[in-house]
């Protein structure tokens, strides 16, 4: 319960359904009692044995309430005993279903109001998830499966929302059943009351030690779901190369085998929580059959016990054993329910690494120039950056090259701050970026990466990702910048084309110029080009060569590229090896030399 506990301020919005939840289910309770103990009137007409009363009874206090309404009752049915047996008959029917009637009734709002309580909690949990998951670091999913998080959000969520409804029937609804329905026996019989109430906490323990593995189990199923998940999203996101080198079967196989363990998983936790079902029937016909035998002495034997009250009373017994099986099913619920909690609060409580420091300061331009002054980066004990310092003015070009690995695109990442340095200091404007909110440093920079991330919206929404606000002019005109605007043209719905999951329904220069215009709609001082035309063919890459021209004017530029003949133009040329700085000048400089950037240009002419 220590994780549900957590859960359950979220239900702090919704107080007032709960509290509308509790009185109507507190209503529910005493009509459940009063409903059954309504039958002794009617078994009475039926068998003749109403106790006849020829005067109105006096109200003699609380302690006397029980006789007052019993012989209040059975004044009005008396006179229809005595001249017209059909009319008391009908009355004391129509006295079970009122009270039937408003039972249910009681019931129906108590479940209508819990229902926004329910899906209040679904729909808060799942926002702070997704605001949560959407604010963590760019390390944190470096660690994270992506079918794991989505497992939490969609299925632990619901498991959470259903235990949250088991929760309150368990401490509200059926336990005040219990006690009304006790209330109402107390004052029929003490001696049968107590027979009864000794069977209850045998039945509690006996399901309490079937519950103690549910959480275990619960959390297995939970975590494997996650894990199929996981394969599940990698498949259809890698489905072009799984097909290419025909390793179809070996993801068969490796989805199969998660499914294997879920079914092996799911069996454990439903059939360990299917034997409380057929033991607490098992359990109530054992308290059913001793009190048969015990009240049937009474009322055959020693006489102390009339048959119709008797036959009453077994009802009532019946309406305890009812909700002490709906608490045996909460209780495995509530099991299942904190297992589901714990990977929740696991994302909820997870610490952001990257975030604004507290006296961080806004900046709304760049000035004068970025440095890298002797920068140390590490991540999982493995060094990517090692005494790394540049300086990059404003209105300049500047080029990474070098192998992969060499580190040039942890450098963006850390201008970006997806990442903290170890050592060292990062600075635009002489301003430490630590101390720059990161709002407002990353509306310094617009980036163009190798992959072009679109998301399945028109091509509007995507471009306008880079300022929402933008209006229908700036839109064409970046698109013309982007050199993309004639191919949207040609479309049957022009800028409205949904594009697809991904970008799909596009081509590869299609998509990069559109990265592009999302990036220059953006107006960014700062423009980073990670790889921008690495996977292009010659035309396409032809046609974003030109684009970029376009939006390189009057910014400073970081270019991270692998085709060497596309950064002849830069103002400055950094290479890069194993994390270090090997050399730095002009292509024609670096030419001159028999430098390292010299020996990859004779081999990509090669």
């Amino acid at each position: 319960m220590n994780y549900f506990k957590k859960i359950i301020y979220f239900a702090v919005p919704y107080k007032k359904y709960a509290l509308l939840n509790i009185f109507f289910n507190i209503l529910y309770a005493i009509f459940s009692a009063l409903s059954f103990l309504a039958l002794i009137p009617m078994l009475d007409v039926l068998f003749n044995t109403t106790k006849i009363v020829y005067e109105v009874p006096k109200y003699d206090g609380i302690i006397n309430l029980k006789d007052f309404l019993i012989n209040t009752l059975n004044y009005y049915i008396s006179e229809s005993v005595i001249s017209n047996p059909e009319k008391a008959l009908l009355i004391a029917i129509s006295l079970i279903i009122l009270l039937f009637f408003l039972k249910n009734l009681f019931n129906y709002l108590a479940l209508f109001f819990i229902t926004f309580l329910r899906n209040g909690i679904l729909k808060d949990l799942r926002e702070k998830l997704y605001e949560k998951s959407i604010k963590q670091s760019v390390s944190f999913y470096s660690e994270k499966k992506k079918g794991d998080i989505l497992s939490r959000i969609t299925s632990d969520v619901l498991e959470i929302q259903h235990s949250f409804l088991s929760i309150l029937e368990l401490l509200i609804r059926e336990p005040l059943t219990i006690i009304f329905t006790l209330i109402v026996m107390f004052s029929i019989n003490i001696k049968l009351t107590f027979f009864v109430i000794f069977f209850i906490p045998v039945s509690g323990l006996i399901i309490s030690w079937i519950g103690k593995a549910l959480k275990r189990l619960s959390l297995n199923v939970q975590k494997e779901q996650g894990e199929f998940l996981s394969i599940l999203e990698e498949t259809i996101t890698g489905l072009n190369i799984i097909k290419i080198f025909n390793a179809e079967n070996n993801f068969i196989k490796k989805f199969n085998n998660s499914l294997n363990n879920f079914f092996k998983f799911s069996n454990n936790l439903l059939n360990r929580q299917n034997i409380a079902s057929p033991i607490s029937e098992f359990l109530g016909i054992v308290v059913i059959g001793c009190l048969l035998w015990y009240g049937g002495k009474m009322v055959l034997l020693d006489d102390s016990l009339s048959a119709t009250t008797f036959i009453s009373f077994m009802a009532l017994a019946y309406n305890i054993l009812t909700p002490a099986k709906s608490i045996s099913k909460s209780f495995y619920s509530l099991k299942k329910g904190d297992a589901a909690a714990e990977r929740v609060i696991e994302i909820l409580e997870s610490e952001n690494i990257i975030e604004d420091n507290p006296n961080s300061i806004k900046i709304d331009e760049f000035k004068s120039e970025i440095k890298f002054k002797n920068i140390d980066f590490s991540y999982s004990k493995n060094f990517y950056l090692k005494k790394f310092s540049l300086e990059i003015k404003k209105g300049k070009s500047i080029a990474l090259v070098g192998s992969s690995g060499s580190g040039k695109t942890t450098v963006v990442n850390l201008i970006n701050r997806f990442y903290d340095i170890d050592s060292g200091e990062i600075l635009i404007d002489d301003k430490e970026i630590k101390k720059i909110k990161l709002k407002s440093l990353r509306g310094l920079i617009g980036m163009v990466t190798q992959e072009s991330i679109l998301f399945n919206d028109t091509i509007k929404n995507n471009i306008l990702i880079g300022d929402p606000s933008a209006s229908e002019e700036t839109l064409i005109k970046v698109a013309k910048i982007a050199n993309v605007h004639d191919f949207i043209n040609s479309l049957p719905e022009k800028y409205m084309t949904n594009i697809g999951d991904g970008g799909n329904k596009l081509s590869g220069g299609q998509k990069q110029r559109l990265a592009i215009a999302r990036a220059i709609i953006k107006n960014p001082p700062i423009l980073i080009l990670d790889e921008a035309t690495s996977s292009l063919d010659s035309e396409s890459e032809k046609s974003v060569q030109i684009a970029l021209k376009n939006v390189m004017k009057n910014r400073t530029s970081i270019i991270i590229a692998h085709r060497l003949s596309t950064i002849s133009d830069v103002d400055k040329i950094v290479v890069m090896e194993k994390g270090e700085i090997l050399e730095t000048g002009t292509h024609k400089e670096l030419l001159k030399t028999n430098s390292n950037y010299k020996k990859l240009v004779e081999i990509q002419s090669f």
